[in-house]
């Protein structure tokens, strides 16, 4: 299910009408704050499952030495 042209056009009225002009800027950098923060918290969601599958493999080896 995609978003069309009339459903985008008609979503931006009415947050122009719940937040008025003047605070559509700094709407814009808020959200543009929190998309930024969201993909760097993914990212070192991904870096620490990535380090800890490497300390639960070398964890396994040691056990399977054993």
């Amino acid at each position: 299910m995609r978003i069309g042209t009339n459903e985008l056009l008609i979503i931006l009225v009415v947050v122009l009408l719940i937040f008025g002009p003047k605070n559509l800027p700094k709407l814009g950098k808020m959200f543009g704050k929190t998309m930024n923060n969201f993909k760097k918290g993914m990212e070192e969601s991904e870096e620490e499952d990535a380090t800890t599958a490497k300390a639960e493999t070398k964890t396994e080896k040691k056990d399977d030495e054993e």
